[in-house]
Parts: structure tokens; C-alpha cells; sequence
């Protein structure tokens, strides 16, 4: 038998990563088992039904046919007025590439940035897939860990010292999953000043960019002199409540965006018409936005203040996004094991910050994607959990 290549058998190295835990709680919850799912980032409430109802008007007006590679243009129109929101920066259609899902984006901007052998710096704690879309394009990598004594700000001075002869990007994630940590203006500035000196792509996933919370989110791309080297990875997965829709948008210069409409002629081929529509309608009408904001707000305080108290846990970030992150280290340095005790002693499934990077090695990341009462009793358990901790589990 013919042997697969390496560019996909060297995606997912084999050993444990940590989500063991959460897949072992999803088959638990599916079983019947009355666990409280805190580890999956998906919404607890479905699609606004005026973006469905609008679905379903496009599929029965019969646009269900091919769609011009880079999006249909009332949707790359729509998703720039957006970029120009999220970015503070004008954006025009023709800078905007339409994609299935922010990962689709995200993909894209690691193959028209890198080739083969180069070499890109990934900001930890980071969302789960950012090491292998890289490895993906056979890309090598470095991390650099933003501390949490830091508020999981990262440092550019640490930046700058993994830049090697091959780099040619940076990627980070501002409001940031998992931590929750907004970057501020300062960070910012201290990452773009790299950029502009070592002449670095830097790709700026800003998907939680509507649900900031209590910090205003800033683009990097709204700064002097990074407009032009700065590609924004969007999504209306977390922001209009499309998860399984797989809606997103790369952002990025005109030329640039141009040169990639022929990624999508040999990948997607286009976006489904009726779900473009769809999406044309949400981003028009901002269906959900506010309220999904506003919920997720509402629900980091619940929990916050439902914990608040607790012995030898410490709360990092969590400024925004969808996340809590706590630090159980003076509990358990060990925050899978103590994220496999919790889902046993108390039936609640939660991340060990171990798998979004070594950054976030013991601590846990809370999703929020549940409602009031959920976590409010989950906080409890916590609560009970951690305070016996020391005596019945370590």
C-alpha cells in the first residue's frame, strides 16, 4: 500500500493532548450521564430565527447554484462594512476573501504566507488547531508562552527572540480563547513594532471580537504601518451564532486577496448560495449580536461572582470571548488530573489549560456556553470540589 504524505500523516502527532477528558465527558453527557459540560466552546442556544427564516427564503427563491470563488458580492460587501467595524480601518470588498468557517481563513492565511520550511511564531495559550494548521502547510514553529502573572498579555521582547532567518509570520488571538485575556493597545503596538522591523505577516484571529467584555477590543490592523502586512481572521460562528454554518472571511491587502481567490478555486470552489444569503442577512441586520454579547457578559459575571471566594483558585483574564480561565495550580499543578477528579468527584467537564499550550499549564479553562443556573451550580461544585481537594483527592 502506497504510504499517505507527510503534510497530512504530520497534522496530529500522536500522544495525549488533554481533550481526552472533554471527549470522555461528551460520551458520558450522551449516555444519559448528568454531567455539566463546561469544556466545549459551542453555544447553548440556536441560530437567531431571522437568520434561518432567511435560510430558508434563499433556498426556496432556488439559490442553491455554483457562487463566484472569493463570495457572492453582497456578502463580501457586508463582510467588509463588518472588518471596518472590527478593525477601525476602512476595508473594501475587494479585501475580503470569503471562507467556510474562520478556520478555512485561518488555513488560507498560513499557506499565502509561508511556504514550505519557513518558519511562523504561534502566541500560547492558543486555540487548539493553530499548531497543525501550520504543520499542515509544513510549516516549522515556535511558541511563545504569554504568562498568566503577565493577564496573559504576551511580551514582544520574548516575540522578537523566536524570530530566526525563515520566520515570515506571527498569529495571535485577541479576545483570546482560551484565556479570555483582551490584548491592549500597548501589546499591540509592541507586537506590530516586531513586525514592522523584522518585515513579518502577522495573522490576527479576531473572532470574539463583538464579545470583548470589559476591555474595547483593538486590531492590530488599525495601527500606522500594519494595514498593509496584517491578515484578520473573522467568523460568524461566535458573534451571529452560526457555529455549524461555517461562515467566515479573511481579511487582508487588495493584491494579496486577489492571489488567493485561486486558493479557493482548488479548495471550496465557492459557498453555498442559500447560506451566503443567509449570512448577508445576518450581517446586514446584525441579527443576535447584541444579545450574544450581552449574554455572554451577564454569564461571566454569574460565574465570577458565584466562585468568588474560592480558596487557593485564582481567576486570569477573562476579560472577554466566551471563556474563564482559573488558576488551580496551588491546588493541583497537574490540571488535567485535577480536571479528570473534578468530571469524576463532581460531574463537571472542564479543559485542562495544558492543552492550549504549556502558557496555561495549570490552570482551567470554564466555557460559558451554558445558561444562569447551570453555571451557578457548576461554580457550587466547584466550589465544594476545591475546597476538599487537598484532603480527599491530591
Amino acid at each position: 500500500m502506497p504510504t499517505p504524505s507527510s503534510r497530512v500523516s504530520g497534522i496530529t502527532p500522536s500522544g495525549k493532548d488533554g481533550w481526552e477528558v472533554h471527549f470522555e465527558a461528551m460520551t458520558r453527557h450522551q449516555a444519559g450521564e448528568p454531567i455539566i459540560m463546561l469544556s466545549v466552546g459551542d453555544h447553548d442556544f440556536h441560530t437567531p430565527a431571522e437568520t434561518v427564516e432567511a435560510c430558508v427564503r434563499a433556498v426556496r427563491a432556488g439559490h442553491h447554484h455554483y457562487t463566484q470563488l472569493p463570495g457572492i458580492p453582497r456578502l463580501r460587501a457586508a463582510m467588509a462594512k463588518a472588518t471596518s467595524a472590527c478593525t477601525g480601518v476602512e476595508t473594501s470588498p475587494a479585501q475580503i476573501l470569503s471562507t467556510p468557517g474562520g478556520q478555512a481563513a485561518l488555513f488560507a492565511s498560513a499557506l499565502a504566507t509561508c511556504d514550505a520550511g519557513d518558519h511562523a511564531i504561534i502566541v500560547a495559550p492558543f486555540y487548539a488547531t493553530y499548531p497543525p494548521t501550520f504543520r499542515a502547510a509544513q510549516v516549522d514553529i515556535s511558541i511563545v508562552d504569554a504568562h498568566a502573572e503577565d493577564g496573559f498579555q504576551p511580551q514582544a521582547a520574548a516575540i522578537e527572540a523566536a524570530i530566526t532567518p525563515r520566520t515570515r509570520a506571527i498569529l495571535i488571538n485577541t479576545p483570546n480563547n482560551p484565556t479570555g485575556a483582551v490584548y491592549t493597545h500597548e501589546t499591540l503596538e509592541g507586537i506590530a513594532d516586531v513586525c514592522r522591523r523584522h518585515d513579518l505577516w502577522l495573522i490576527s484571529d479576531e473572532v470574539y471580537w463583538t464579545i470583548a467584555g470589559t476591555r474595547r477590543h483593538v486590531s492590530p490592523r488599525s495601527l500606522p504601518g500594519m494595514e498593509e502586512r496584517t491578515l484578520v481572521v473573522n467568523s460568524m460562528s461566535k458573534s451571529h451564532g452560526m457555529t455549524g454554518w461555517r461562515i467566515g472571511w479573511l481579511t487582508g491587502p487588495e493584491d494579496f486577496v486577489t492571489m488567493l481567490i485561486s486558493l479557493n478555486l482548488v479548495s471550496t470552489y465557492g459557498l453555498p448560495d442559500f447560506i451566503s444569503r443567509a449570512a448577508v442577512d445576518a450581517l446586514e441586520n446584525g441579527h443576535g449580536v447584541a444579545d450574544i454579547a450581552e449574554r455572554y457578559a451577564k454569564r461571566r459575571t454569574v460565574f465570577l461572582d458565584a466562585i468568588r471566594g474560592m480558596n487557593d483558585v485564582t481567576m486570569r483574564g477573562s476579560e472577554g470571548g466566551m471563556y474563564v480561565m482559573l488558576d488551580v495550580s496551588a491546588l493541583e499543578p497537574d490540571c488535567e488530573a485535577f480536571a479528570w477528579a473534578l468530571l469524576e468527584a463532581e460531574k463537571v467537564a472542564v479543559m485542562p489549560g495544558g492543552s492550549f499550550g504549556d502558557a496555561a499549564k495549570g490552570h482551567i479553562r470554564i466555557s460559558l456556553c451554558q445558561p444562569d443556573e447551570v453555571l451557578r451550580e457548576a461554580a457550587t461544585r466547584l466550589k465544594r470540589f476545591a475546597g476538599s481537594y487537598k484532603r480527599d483527592a491530591a
